[in-house]
């Protein structure tokens, strides 16, 4: 082909200084990508295990065992009338997929060098097929859990889902916007200041204590609530629980922060993940 013969580019990939947005059209385009890094990491969760998929459902079941001996026979700790198995269940659900979209987000970069290093795609694809992976999960897990509340209703337990049960797929929605969020910004602090993946796992554990999810909100006492409600997973627990079980609803001022709360964490995370992604190869 002559020098001076016009070549026709289909994409052109040039580099951007200053802020801008994440690139949903990409996404858009990738979304055969994203489909595909989903199906990769349902089949490497269970690929050459011995109980295979049952795994996504044998873990919260342990978790939930030990939190029913541990806080519900030796601790006492009140569940609200609750069936002390029903209500850890539902805490270890609602924590594990927060926790697991979080976590797995949180090293996008470092997991995914070698990928990033050889062939061009929005990096959000990546850390967006986690969430996708983890919310197949969560609904396979959730699943479970309903036959066991259908299995303790028929013994006469009073857990009673109530009408707010139809918000629970914006619920999931929520949650997983919420450690996307956190996720992503963890993930480009990591990229300079690799000690925050040795903190990560002793904070999550401090954050899983600050959160009810082995304790109901009527054991805190009036003056420390509004310390609680800080953290935005709270209201998100108390309203998963009153759509399952009809307990007492968060405060509509509550629930407001945590939606503000999501928007701006996932808004932070995106901004600083778009910005980010462009210089990750040069410091990974």
């Amino acid at each position: 082909m002559n020098s001076d013969e016009s070549e026709d580019w289909t994409t052109v990939i040039e580099s951007d200084r200053g802020w801008h947005p994440p690139d949903f059209r990409g996404l858009w385009q990738y979304r055969d990508l994203i489909m595909l890094f989903v199906r990769r990491d349902s089949v490497a969760s269970y690929k050459q295990s011995l109980l295979g998929p049952l795994w996504f459902v044998v873990q919260p079941l342990m978790t939930t065992a030990v939190f029913t001996i541990v806080f519900g026979k030796i601790v006492a700790v009140p569940t609200d009338s609750l069936p002390p198995f029903l209500f850890y269940f539902a805490g270890v659900l609602w924590w594990q997929f927060f926790a697991s979209n979080l976590t797995r987000t949180s090293d996008t970069f470092s997991a995914n060098s070698g990928i990033y290093s050889k062939v061009y795609f929005p990096r959000l694809v990546t850390p967006l097929s986690v969430v996708i992976s983890n919310g197949i999960v969560f609904g396979i897990q959730f699943a479970f859990f309903v036959f066991v509340l259908i299995v303790y209703k028929l013994r006469g337990a009073s857990a009673q889902p109530g009408l707010s049960v139809i918000l629970l797929p914006l619920l999931v929605v929520q949650i997983a916007a919420l450690g996307l969020g956190f996720g992503l910004i963890v993930s480009t602090l990591t990229i300079r200041f690799r000690d925050l993946n040795y903190l990560l796992g002793y904070g999550m554990q401090l954050w899983m204590y600050a959160t009810p999810i082995v304790y109901p909100l009527s054991q805190v006492p009036e003056k420390w609530l509004w310390l609680v409600y800080l953290n935005p997973l709270t209201a998100m627990v108390q309203a998963f629980r009153c759509a399952l079980f009809s307990t007492e609803a968060a405060p509509a001022g509550a629930v407001v922060y945590s939606i503000l709360a999501t928007l701006a964490v996932l808004t932070a995370g995106l901004v600083l993940f778009s910005r980010v992604e462009r210089i990750s190869m040069d410091t990974v």
